[in-house]
């Protein structure tokens, strides 16, 4: 498929078919895209709570989303796969001294050589920016996971996978039921992924998006 025919396919699934799932190997190219995903300076400041199991999908939905969104709670327990994406609570200085080495163990670059003392001065240079001068630091780890959230929806329509991106969950309820404060981790959003219902109303009504005279400006 082409860019375009995988963002025309792509769609917000209303009802999933309980009894498709998604195969082992497709699963691993979406976790290989999720891993592989872009981040500014390359912080990865995420973490994927990857639901499979349908105990752990009824977790999800008893506490995510059965008391505010029940309107949801569907979309998580008849999914294939379900994907919590959570922030890290913070970057300190061990987190970004193992990024450091993670990429040196890849072959960036040689441990404490020019280019390594290069990476990680430009790296710490804009979190303190974040975290001293505009005090958005979460908000901007959060952007971060959006980004990966993006390339996700994308890959999934690419392999004919099903995918409803789910702000309406309660991710302090979260939080708690999968102890992910502990972790070093805030639940932020999640999508459900699998095969869409024979009576999914929304999978065959035409996309609408504006135009492309009124989103573009060409100089």
């Amino acid at each position: 498929m082409t860019p375009t025919a995988i963002m025309q396919r792509r769609y917000s699934t209303k009802a999933f078919d309980p009894a498709r799932k998604i195969s082992a190997a497709d699963w691993q190219e979406l976790e290989n895209v999720m891993r592989l995903s872009a981040s500014s300076v390359n912080s990865q400041p995420w973490h994927f709570l990857v639901l499979e199991s349908d105990d752990a999908k009824q977790r999800f939905a008893r506490a995510g989303t059965d008391d505010k969104y029940a309107f949801n709670s569907p979309k998580i327990t008849n999914a294939s796969h379900v994907v919590l994406f959570c922030t890290r609570t913070t970057l300190d200085d061990d987190y970004l001294n193992h990024l450091l080495d993670t990429e040196a163990s890849d072959g960036r670059f040689k441990k404490d050589d020019e280019f390594s003392a290069m990476m990680d001065g430009a790296r710490r240079l804009f979190i303190d920016l974040h975290r001293h001068d505009l005090k958005d630091m979460q908000h901007w780890m959060d952007k971060q996971v959006y980004l990966n959230y993006g390339s996700l929806l994308y890959a999934a329509s690419s392999l004919n996978i099903d995918t409803v991106p789910l702000e309406g969950i309660d991710p302090v309820a979260l939080d708690a039921e999968f102890g992910l404060r502990e972790k070093g981790f805030n639940a932020l959003v999640a999508v459900s992924l699998g095969y869409r219902a024979a009576d999914d109303f929304n999978a065959e009504l035409p996309k609408s998006r504006l135009p492309a005279d009124e989103l573009f400006t060409r100089l």
